[in-house]
């Protein structure tokens, strides 16, 4: 990739340099960085639990549960293509990435988000039909559908940013120019530019109304028929049980939708920068984190599975419950 530079000629390889939280002092890095540790093992670890779970525990091989292991494996690449850039930043230092690297890491980055909402969307879609129309839940959801449903997320997800990073690289930047961020997230890259970035801040703008608000209201219009559906159930156990089944990916969606609003605010409202970046971390750690505890607790079947992992040595006691 070439980026012109602001004096009109080519440049192969401007350098970008991480400022990252511009007032956190030196002597804060240390705990900073073990805090982010802890989340990044915490996220490798409880994914890593329900990738393992879920595909050796054969009373989990159903299209919902493929569909969370495409989240979770989701969740491990998009945290990995940010996290480990900042662990290095807060232990060692390393501020300084190369064109292609920081534009790679901005592809990825939004690339993986993308991905995650429309999986959110296909799992909404799964609850649907679930509740329902639950005696033809086996023809629109075979394997072979849901896997082709849930594939599909993934190359539509990482078409979205390409046009956004390609021009994004062609704008001109100093020799070395400073990301008022911990990584290259695309309006922190657009900001250090030197040259006009109102075409990509609308751009970038845009982009993201077409893959969080257009998959949000197709989760919104999934719930409302399952609210519906659920509604002319008489008993209000069933009404409960049907609605116990999709508690945990609303939560998820919840979180998720969550997170991006703590990071639009923040780089929308008049903040300090601090909370720019912060908030947009927060949008990059908070729902992986989350995603494994919350099918983990609430989630019963996963959570039977994860145990018999867990403590194998129990696993003939599990009758007796």
């Amino acid at each position: 990739m070439y980026a012109t530079a602001c004096n009109g000629s080519k440049d192969s390889s401007p350098i970008f340099y991480l400022v990252g939280i511009p007032s956190l002092q030196d002597v804060f890095f240390l705990p900073v960085f073990f805090i982010f540790l802890s989340f990044y093992l915490l996220i490798l670890v409880g994914n890593a639990l329900i990738l393992v779970a879920v595909v050796i525990e054969p009373s989990l091989h159903k299209p919902m549960y493929f569909f969370l292991i495409s989240l979770s494996a989701l969740d491990i690449l998009f945290t990995t293509t940010t996290v480990p850039e900042m662990l290095s930043l807060f232990l060692r230092g390393d501020r300084c990435l190369s064109s292609p690297a920081c534009f790679l890491q901005m592809c990825l980055f939004h690339s993986f988000s993308c991905s995650e909402a429309f999986i959110l969307v296909v799992m909404a879609y799964d609850r649907c039909v679930s509740i329902c129309c639950p005696l033809h839940y086996p023809v629109p959801m075979t394997p072979q559908t849901s896997a082709a449903r849930a594939d599909s997320a993934w190359p539509t997800a990482f078409l979205l940013p390409i046009l956004a990073v390609v021009q994004t690289s062609h704008m001109a930047f100093e020799n070395t120019a400073h990301i008022y961020h911990c990584f290259c997230d695309h309006l922190a890259v657009v900001q250090a530019s030197c040259s006009d970035t109102s075409p990509q801040t609308l751009m970038g703008f845009c982009i993201t109304m077409v893959v969080s608000f257009l998959p949000l209201l197709l989760v919104l219009l999934s719930y409302a028929h399952i609210l519906a559906s659920v509604l002319r159930i008489g008993s209000r156990e069933g009404r409960s049980k049907a609605f116990s089944t999709c508690s945990s990916h609303l939560l998820v969606v919840g979180t998720y939708y969550s997170s991006i609003a703590i990071a639009y605010v923040a780089y929308r409202a008049d903040l300090p920068l601090d909370f720019h970046i912060m908030g947009n971390v927060v949008f990059a750690i908070l729902t992986p984190v989350l995603n494994p505890l919350i099918y983990t607790l609430r989630n019963k079947d996963v959570k039977a599975a994860i145990t018999k992992i867990s403590c194998p040595q129990d696993l003939g006691y599990s009758e007796d419950f």
